[in-house]
Parts: C-alpha cells; sequence; structure tokens
C-alpha cells in the first residue's frame, strides 16, 4: 500500500491552497488563529463560502450536493483548512445527519432536508447525550410516543453543542420498553419550534458558552420526521458515530497546533535561551510529534481502506482516542510553555498588554480547559478501548 499522494491528489492540494489564500476572510482566519470564539455570522459566512465553490459538504456524493471527492482528497481539504486557520466546519448537518439521510432516510427527507443543510436554511444539533446515558447511550429515558400521526416526546438531552444557535434538533428517543435497551430506540427528527422545548445553556469551566441543556415537555412531532424504521436508531446511531469519531481526530487541527507550539516554544525564553533549547521541553515536544506521525500513517491507512473497501468500521476508535489525546497533550505543552501568562479567563483588557505574550496566549489555558471535553464527548475513551477490544480482538 502506497501512502504518498499521487501527482493528482498533489495538485488537488494547490488548488486547495489557492483557493484558501483568495477566498479564506482575514479577519476569520485571525480570530481562528488566536482561539478566538466563533459567533453564528462568523460560522455562516465561511459556509456559505464554502458553498459557493461546491467544496462545503465534502464528504459527500455527486448525487446529493457534494464534490464527489474521495476519502484522501477530503483529509487533504481538511489538512490544508486547518494550517490556514479557516474555522472549522459545523458537523452536525453535514458530516453527522447528512449521512444518515442518505442512508436511511427517505426520499422525501433526502429530497427536502439535503438542500437546506447546503444553503443554511436549517442549523442542526444533536439530541443524544442524558444525564444517566453519555458514555452508556442505551440507557436513554427520552421517550417518544406515538399518538396517531404524531409522536409525544417527554425527556431531556444534555451537553448539546451550539443548540443555541440551532432550529433543528436530531434526537435519539425511546420507542419501546421491553427487550434489549439497544432494541427499542428510534432516531427522529424535531423542529426546535415546535411547543414544549426548553434550551437552557451551561456555563463551561473556562467562561465560555457552546453547550445546552434541552428539556422536552408533551413535544409533538410528526410521525414522516422518523427516520428508517421505529427502533431501528441503534443501528443508526453507531453508523453516525464513525463519521463523529474521525471528525473529532482532528489530523489537521493537530498538525496546526503542532506548528504553533513549536514557534511559541522558540519565542519564549527560559535562563536567556528558547524554551525549545531545554532537554525536557524539546522531549516532550518530540514525544507528541512522534504520536502525531504515527497518526497520520494510521489515518491514512483507514482512509486507504475506507476508498478501497468501503465505510470503516470500529476502527475509527483509534483515530478517536488518539487524536483527542494527541490534542490535549499539545494544549497542555502550550500551557506549561506560558506559565503565569496562560490565563484561565481571557478578558478584552487582556489584549495588547505586552506582559501577557501575543495575543493567541492569552486563550492557551482556555482552549486547554476547553478541549478537556474531547476525550468523553462521541463516546468516551474509555468506551472506545472497549468497542476495539470487543470488535477487533473478537473477545
Amino acid at each position: 500500500m502506497d501512502l504518498s499522494f499521487t501527482d493528482e491528489e498533489i495538485a488537488f492540494r494547490d488548488e486547495v491552497r489557492a483557493f484558501l489564500e483568495e477566498n479564506l476572510p482575514k479577519d476569520l482566519s485571525e480570530k481562528v488563529r488566536i482561539g478566538g470564539e466563533l459567533d453564528k455570522d462568523d460560522m455562516d459566512r465561511w459556509h456559505a463560502i464554502l458553498n459557493a465553490k461546491g467544496w462545503l459538504a465534502s464528504g459527500w456524493p455527486v448525487e446529493f450536493g457534494g464534490p464527489g471527492w474521495s476519502p484522501v482528497e477530503k483529509h487533504i481539504f481538511e489538512e490544508e483548512a486547518a494550517r490556514a486557520n479557516a474555522p472549522r466546519i459545523v458537523p452536525f448537518g453535514l458530516a453527522m445527519l447528512g449521512p444518515v439521510l442518505q442512508k436511511f432516510g427517505s426520499k422525501d427527507q433526502q429530497d427536502e432536508i439535503l438542500p437546506r443543510i447546503l444553503d443554511g436554511r436549517d442549523w442542526w444539533c444533536q439530541g443524544y447525550s442524558e444525564p444517566g446515558a453519555g458514555s452508556d447511550l442505551a440507557s436513554l429515558k427520552t421517550r417518544a410516543v406515538r399518538d396517531g400521526d404524531h409522536y409525544v416526546i417527554n425527556g431531556q438531552k444534555t451537553w448539546t453543542t451550539l443548540g443555541q444557535f440551532a432550529n433543528k434538533i436530531f434526537c435519539l428517543v425511546r420507542t419501546k420498553t421491553d427487550g434489549k435497551p439497544q432494541e427499542g430506540i428510534s432516531f427522529i427528527l424535531v423542529d426546535l419550534d415546535t411547543p414544549g422545548i426548553e434550551m437552557r445553556p451551561i456555563k463551561l469551566i473556562e467562561g465560555g458558552y457552546e453547550v445546552n441543556e434541552v428539556f422536552f415537555t408533551d413535544v409533538r412531532v410528526p410521525v414522516e420526521n422518523l427516520v428508517g424504521e421505529e427502533n431501528q436508531g441503534w443501528t443508526i446511531a453507531k453508523f453516525l458515530l464513525t463519521h463523529e469519531r474521525t471528525n473529532i481526530a482532528g489530523v489537521g487541527f493537530s498538525m496546526k497546533a503542532l506548528e504553533e507550539l513549536k514557534a511559541q516554544a522558540r519565542r519564549i525564553k527560559r535562563g536567556g535561551k528558547p524554551l525549545l533549547d531545554s532537554p525536557l521541553f524539546a522531549a516532550r515536544v518530540a514525544d507528541v510529534e512522534i504520536e502525531l506521525e504515527a497518526m497520520k500513517i494510521t489515518n491514512l491507512r483507514m482512509l486507504y481502506r475506507a476508498q478501497t473497501q468501503g465505510q470503516p468500521g470500529p476502527e475509527t476508535s483509534i483515530l478517536k482516542i488518539k487524536g483527542t489525546v494527541i490534542r490535549q497533550t499539545l494544549n497542555d505543552l502550550s500551557r506549561r510553555a506560558l506559565g503565569p501568562a496562560a490565563a484561565p479567563f481571557p478578558s478584552e483588557e487582556m489584549f495588547g498588554n505586552a506582559a501577557l505574550g501575543e495575543p493567541e496566549d492569552v486563550y492557551a489555558a482556555a482552549k486547554y480547559f476547553n478541549n478537556r471535553k474531547l476525550s468523553i464527548f462521541g463516546g468516551s475513551n474509555e468506551i472506545q478501548r472497549n468497542i476495539l477490544t470487543k470488535a477487533m480482538l473478537e473477545l
């Protein structure tokens, strides 16, 4: 298996770099570079630019409005976008619900919903986790009871990322209580304007607001909003999570973060010398760089397998585990490099203060605290190790 890029893939990489140089707004790139918080307008603007080019839904086939890229081309685009400090593409509609509808949705659902994801009319969020049902997702208790042409939903979802910006939510709900827990779950689409829905913000440890609790009280949802068959939701959920876990790995983000860490360690002085010259710190950087290079090769192997054998399976858990640990290690090393200058809660008055270093330094601790969640969401790393043990060692 040849893991090097072909001439055609190198030409594609050059095309992506040229596009990003010409079309990525400088103010968005700078906000991403320093670790600033993007608002809905920022994300919508980048979404529209990519959609106009036809590059928004990078993993979708041509028949559904995607560019028809190979897995390797998709990897190249994500790597170059991270290198250019492009905003992260919000994944819930494009990388999660879109593939689900393409595989399990009805023709009417595909025709109505997929174009609205592309043009930005609908912003989707994810209703999976619940209090007491996060990593053990099969324990979810949110009920959907059939009442004529509607389901009536009652329950609670939590950790709903960017739900404050969304107008739609896809949910796992319990439609059967007897038998194995996994056999009584369904996948349903809900309009957040429906009466009986309340969204409450959750304040994060670094002071940000990006997750929510969502409460459902006698929420009536049309039966046609069910995706696939009733009680088929567990199969759909597992399919969706393979996409989410690969996305969480964030190879491109880690590569960019490593470059920034090295630049930071060259700039910061300890004892009159660059921190990167410290044998202990240099060894720590070398360790994480070796891990990242190994993960890049693993990622390319899985892309090759996806390109030649179809959708990857539980082995995506490897990327999720290693990717999140590497990103957290890079955040930790950046915070260690800054020492007292790594202020935990950035504020406007801190910018321009030479004693605190560069603008991106202000966000170093905030990024560290925020990214502690990476090893939990999408299925905790402990759960991923269980999946690998069962599926790949056949125990």
